[in-house]
């Protein structure tokens, strides 16, 4: 039995107060990953939670959504055509944090790393994906860059490190 679609109408302006909304979207769990890529002869990463898997398997695509204030972004993105993305490991906090320090001097120091072309691919990191930017589209506040897959390697049942309810955790087993 089929259910007929409603339409609903949209009011004029949006009654979300945004830090219920910000509340709200943290009670859903998100993988964290680095997304780098070497500039002008330096590394260079953002720290993401709004990573997305899934979005086509044919092409193979991901997506990531970037502040539009983002002063690490547009670097990113003028480095060449290729991005690395390092999903996060469940012990890899720390390198989380130095990544997304405001201490741009110290982010590398001691951080192993390959580069791929101008991908930056972090070591030890249970998957990593080289990517290149297929599409970008303008969505309030966040840009939703749209990245082909080019390249990848991954560990099989290596946890990934989660942000959730504002706090990074890791995924146990239900048992």
């Amino acid at each position: 039995m089929s259910v007929p679609a409603r339409t609903l109408e949209a009011p004029a302006t949006s009654r979300v107060d945004s830090l219920a909304l910000r509340h709200a979207l943290a009670q859903f769990p998100q993988g964290v990953v680095a997304v780098g890529a070497e500039v002008n002869g330096s590394p260079e990463a953002i720290i993401a939670s709004t990573f997305t898997v899934g979005v086509s398997l044919e092409p193979p695509l991901v997506t990531l959504a970037v502040q539009h204030d983002s002063s690490t972004w547009p670097k990113l993105q003028s480095s060449g055509s290729e991005l690395g993305i390092s999903v996060l490991g469940r012990d890899q906090y720390g390198l989380c944090r130095q990544i997304a320090s405001k201490d741009r001097a110290n982010r590398f120091t001691g951080v192993g790393y390959q580069l791929h072309g101008s991908a930056l691919l972090l070591e030890g990191v249970p998957m990593w994906l080289r990517t290149r930017i297929y599409d970008q589209v303008r969505a309030g506040d966040h840009d939703i860059i749209v990245l082909e897959i080019l390249d990848l390697d991954f560990t099989e049942d290596a946890a990934g490190l989660v942000f959730h309810q504002h706090e990074f955790k890791t995924l146990t087993p239900l048992s």
